[in-house]
């Protein structure tokens, strides 16, 4: 086991480590949340009926816990059969021999949307099922954009659009133009990497790589400086949730957020759009950074083989499309299918979640994903806050990431 885990699991409350491991004939699983979701709930029902003399043991842990419990557990010996973790970790996990694999047939991977595959994808085979799918889009602010002089029908395309309408709205209305989120938070680094990826760009390649310090990845943080001074005052003080939030109050023009902000600006007077995200110079096409969690087996519970088989049911395509259909916790869905079909008929702002995907990159995969966030949260707040120019938050970065791939 690497010194980097060792030293992660110091800081986890090692109370949870008294946990048995699970019987021969029950799967335990680290369901990460507040309460377990209905969905699942029943279709745990139909596979233990169907499976005669096993159980599907969760357990609801917090999403502050959550992680650090499954951790702390495998790396102690007596691992849950299968948790709920963020894909950018089953890298770490796996270098670590705390999983398994979970390899895909040519059938499988093909059902998926462009890509997705990819994020639980290593050393060319996959570690975990997708279980949970997000991507984001741009909201507008129709009626800041009326009040700056703007068309409010015609969001921007290009990133050099989005920072001179927002510089228009910041002049004109004295509101900000866009919503930067640059506070010390995971999402700091989720917001950046969607520049990246309307731009051609990436941090690291298929052979481990830095490929950070490039003119495309360059591009999207000279742009972040750019569009710095029409945004919101003091960018560090705020994560995605809070500069949602100010949207929501109809203070901010643009915004990139989840479809789940749809849901929640129906319930306000913002006249509001969503598009795709504005393309830089060197785009392919439509892009977004793609975000799965996933369902990960642990090595040593004894029921490795059951779990893949109890994972890939609960994620299938019939259970997995009521799963996403509730809408409000922002899931863009995981396959294309006749029903999303019919939810992109009946709810147009759906298109630019899914159209993004195609040319859409995953989060990237460190042995070290702490590590890695902390730099890159470090260059995006060193060229916000005007302490170093873009070109040399960049390159101090890359040589900093070579220390956690």
């Amino acid at each position: 086991m690497s010194n980097l885990l060792r030293n992660s699991l110091i800081s986890v409350v090692l109370a949870t480590t008294t946990a048995l491991p699970a019987l021969a004939e029950d799967i335990s699983w680290i369901y990460c949340g507040d309460k377990m979701d209905p969905v699942h709930e029943k279709y745990i029902k139909e596979w233990e009926a169907a499976n005669d003399g096993w159980s599907v043991k969760p357990e609801v842990v917090g999403w502050g816990q959550c992680q650090d419990k499954a951790t702390t557990l495998a790396a102690a010996g007596s691992p849950a059969a299968m948790a709920y973790v963020g894909s950018r970790t089953l890298k770490e996990f796996a270098l670590n021999d705390l999983i398994v694999e979970v390899p895909m047939t040519d059938e499988e991977k093909a059902a998926y949307y462009p890509h997705i595959v990819d994020t639980v994808t290593f050393d060319g085979t996959q570690w975990g099922v997708p279980v949970a799918f997000s991507t984001k889009a741009l909201y507008w602010n129709k009626g800041l954009f009326k009040e700056a002089g703007l068309d409010p029908e015609k969001p921007p395309v290009t990133w050099a659009e989005e920072i001179e309408f927002a510089r228009v709205i910041k002049e004109k209305t004295g509101k900000a133009g866009y919503g930067l989120p640059a506070k010390t938070f995971d999402n700091t680094v989720h917001q950046f990497l969607h520049w990246v990826y309307t731009n051609n760009g990436q941090v690291i390649d298929a052979g481990g790589k830095i490929t950070l310090d490039s003119p495309d990845v360059l591009a999207a943080l000279t742009a972040y400086k750019d569009i710095t001074p029409y945004s919101v005052e003091g960018a560090t003080a705020y994560e995605q949730n809070e500069i949602r939030a100010i949207f929501l109050d109809g203070q901010v023009g643009m915004i990139q957020a989840s479809v789940g902000a749809a849901f929640l600006l129906a319930d306000t007077k913002v006249d509001w759009g969503v598009t795709d995200l504005p393309l830089g110079p060197s785009a392919r096409g439509k892009g977004t950074l793609l975000i799965t969690d996933s369902l990960a087996v642990f090595k040593g519970s004894g029921v490795e083989d059951k779990t893949i088989e109890f994972a890939k049911f609960i994620t299938s395509p019939k259970v997995q499309e009521e799963y996403e259909a509730g809408g409000a916790a922002g899931l863009t869905p995981l396959r294309p299918s006749p029903a999303v079909d019919a939810m992109l008929a009946a709810a147009p702002y759906w298109k630019p979640f899914v159209d993004g995907i195609e040319f859409g990159g995953p989060e990237p995969l460190f042995t070290d994903y702490k590590g890695f966030q902390n730099v890159m949260i470090e260059m995006v707040q060193s060229v916000v806050t005007g302490t170093a120019e873009p070109q040399a938050a960049l390159t101090k970065a890359a040589a900093a990431l070579e220390e956690y791939k």
